[in-house]
């Protein structure tokens, strides 16, 4: 354990303490957000994020240590496991070293160096690769393993039988297969084909003559070329330099013998037969599994910024889920998300039919003074929101509208959980409620769909389903705590992603405020069945009692940390009425007045512990997406004709990858930010966008037949 924390110190940059804490706190069952939250002091206040790397890698490290043992246990039982062996397998520091160095005693399927040490041939391989002297000629040390009988007729078959031994010997030779790996990914190419001789124009043109070092090619480059290949569109091979590669296997096996050319012929052999195949297996693996870990990060880091899209609260909203053949699909929810009204109307459809079709959105408008209309973005987005700008116009009213990020919402619409929800409603109508509510609230409606069907990365259907699923999840988790839930009128998928709560105690919670009323005290939770003391020390500060008489249960103060929270109102002399009113102008002048580190002995808490109970007490409540820039919300709109070189525009970042950001300019058509068009130089677009960001980007070049927008975010010359 001592090892492994020095090595999670050194990589994470914390001390050894805080590693060791956070180590411990992990194995008693705490949850990353409330360690993050609630334990800064013995951590160091880390992050979510690097709480969640450390847990990672300690996975990691622990599941190499029970390997390393797996293997020694494996070598021993054969009775062939020395103390530099066992050295060995212990300073490996990654799972393919200890794998190199077991490949040597893994039981192997039948081979042709298996036959040959059937046959009796391994004393005359061992005696042509062995440095000890004296050594004959290959062909006079042959002639003794001449026998019939093991069906070993001549001295060439007794030859070629000692060559498949020694190749096999020299490919399992776990120190020359780590210079071959790092001579691969220091020289070698991954180069693609067109499958076929006169290739079709199609999205993997880039990769029909395609050739890159594979230390220099990036992972969204990977993961094309995979799914071109698994489409039979590519041809798909890595290459190093024959000759180079031989000299690297010879100078590591190849002794000054009287056997010399004939182990260096057999060296050749191993590099061809079998060491060149499995490397180029392993570096395709290593480059899938470096480009899945960036897609992965990529989208973890997309989707954060989604889920914490500042929510349009309060407000009647009509979520229009648009489509061709069967119609646009209306519902109106009021400002807590209930649905007040739906319908089915039919703007594609003719003239007549669009005229209908805006009478009726009217008088829907009219009646519930829906102040917002949300659009989906999915087919026959740009008609609906054409016909939007119409309605908007007749009406002459301050009614706005927004282009909500649709994808999952037919996943969810057609899911148990929706028909539970909604059982008198149709799936399509389904869709159009959760439309509306991603505007009211994005992260209490995002939350009941798999983060996996959102689409805000790339090639995430390609990527390990199980790791993408536990990165995104993690991500979820993070920002429903981050915001805090309402204990009284939080769904079942919001509150199973509390800390510390699962979907049975999800659903308790709502059972028992259903059967008993609403909660009116956070010490109320105990009573839920299955949540006990436990889950309840991991959840208490992230749940939010409204209702509740002590107003330090509506703020994200946990309960062990009331008294503290009481204790520096009294030294600041203040009460708690005082929070609830909202007087405490000079609360945080009088703590710094005082000294912090003074109140925190006072208080019985920490430093970082103290500073957080002061936040909390002087917005009690407070969501931290309502500081975030709002979002846009358009009352016109344009086409991509309108658009010309120079324009400058306002937009919507909508997703962020590797080579760039796409965003939303208002003309149904996502543009393109090339990292080379960002405001300055950056190894990523990560460092400098994230999805939801506001920003200014001026038009480069439109193709309407391609239907590409470029944009730039630096300010053209004479403008």
């Amino acid at each position: 354990m001592n090892a492994m924390i020095q090595t999670l110190a050194r990589e994470l940059g914390q001390s050894e303490t805080h590693v060791e804490n956070v180590i411990t706190l992990i194995d008693e069952g705490n949850t990353i957000p409330f360690i993050a939250r609630y334990r800064k002091e013995l951590h160091g206040s880390m992050d979510d994020q690097l709480l969640r790397a450390l847990a990672d890698r300690l996975q990691y490290l622990r599941n190499l240590e029970t390997r390393k043992n797996e293997v020694k246990t494996a070598i021993e039982t054969q009775g062939k496991l020395t103390d530099s062996l066992a050295a060995a397998v212990e300073a490996a520091v990654t799972l393919s070293e200890v794998e190199d160095l077991y490949r040597p005693y893994k039981q192997k399927r039948r081979t042709r160096a298996t036959i040959a040490r059937e046959k009796g041939l391994a004393p005359l391989a061992d005696m042509l690769f062995s440095q000890d002297e004296p050594c004959p000629q290959p062909a006079e040390a042959a002639l003794a393993f001449v026998d019939p009988e093991k069906n070993v007729e001549t001295v060439e078959e007794a030859l070629q039988g000692a060559n498949d031994i020694i190749a096999e010997m020299i490919s399992d030779d776990a120190a020359l297969r780590k210079i071959l790996r790092s001579l691969y990914l220091r020289r070698a190419m991954l180069i693609s084909k067109a499958a076929e001789k006169e290739p079709e124009d199609s999205v993997y043109r880039l990769y029909y003559d395609f050739k890159c070092p594979l230390n220099r090619i990036q992972g969204y480059q990977t993961l094309a070329i995979n799914r071109g290949e698994r489409e039979n569109m590519l041809k798909v091979s890595i290459e190093l330099h024959a000759e180079e590669a031989h000299i690297a296997v010879r100078r590591a096996c190849v002794p000054g013998r009287a056997s010399m050319d004939f182990v260096r012929a057999a060296a050749d052999d191993a590099y061809d037969r079998l060491i060149q195949p499995s490397m180029e297996r392993e570096m395709r693996s290593y480059l899938t599994e470096q480009a899945d870990e960036g897609a992965i990060h990529m989208f973890a880091l997309n989707l954060k910024p989604l889920l914490m899209q500042p929510p349009v609260r309060g407000k009647v909203t009509m979520g229009l889920d648009p489509g061709y053949r069967m119609g646009c699909k209306v519902a109106v929810v009021d400002g807590t998300g209930k649905v007040l009204d739906t319908a089915v109307v039919y703007p594609t459809h003719g003239a007549r039919q669009k005229e209908e079709c805006i009478s009726r959105l009217s008088a829907m408008i009219k009646t519930h003074h829906v102040a917002h209309i949300a659009i989906g973005n999915g087919t026959a987005s740009r008609e609906t929101e054409q016909m939007t700008i119409e309605l908007i116009r007749r009406l002459g009213s301050s009614v706005s509208y927004m282009i909500v990020n649709e994808a999952g919402a037919s996943v969810y619409s057609a899911s148990k959980l929706a028909a539970e929800e909604f059982p008198d409603y149709d799936v399509n109508l389904r869709s159009a409620v959760s439309i509306a509510r991603r505007l009211q609230d994005p992260l209490a409606e995002l939350v009941k769909i798999d983060p996996k069907a959102i689409g805000v990365g790339q090639y995430q259907h390609d990527m390990p389903q199980a790791r993408l699923g536990e990165a995104l999840g993690g991500v979820v988790e993070d920002c429903v705590n981050a915001v805090g839930v309402d204990a009284n009128t939080a769904s079942p998928s919001l509150l199973q992603r509390v800390s510390g709560l699962n979907a049975t105690t999800a659903k308790n919670i709502v059972k028992y405020r259903e059967e008993n009323g609403i909660f009116t005290a956070r010490k109320q939770l105990l009573k839920v069945p299955k949540l006990g003391p436990k889950a309840f020390e991991q959840c208490a500060g992230f749940l939010r009692v409204p209702e509740s008489e002590s107003v330090l249960d509506n703020t994200g103060v946990h309960p062990e940390s009331y008294k503290a929270a009481e204790k520096l109102l009294h030294e600041c002399g203040y009460s708690l009425q005082d929070v609830r009113t909202g007087q405490l102008s000079e609360l945080k002048s009088r703590a710094e007045q005082t000294g912090l580190p003074v109140l925190s002995e006072v208080c019985g808490v920490g430093v970082p512990t103290l500073q957080d109970i002061l936040k909390e007490l002087l917005k009690p409540g407070r969501d931290p997406r309502d500081e975030l820039p709002p979002p846009i919300l358009r009352t016109d709109v344009m086409e991509a004709k309108d658009l010309k070189p120079g324009m400058e525009l306002q937009g919507t970042v909508r997703n962020v990858i590797d080579f760039g950001a796409f965003v939303d300019v208002g003309v149904h058509q996502d543009g393109l930010v090339h990292i080379s068009k960002l405001k300055k130089r950056v190894r990523h677009p990560s460092e400098l966008l994230s999805v939801g960001d506001v920003i200014t980007v001026w038009v480069t070049e439109v193709d309407e037949k391609k239907k590409r927008i470029g944009l730039t975010m630096r300010k053209p010359d004479g403008m």
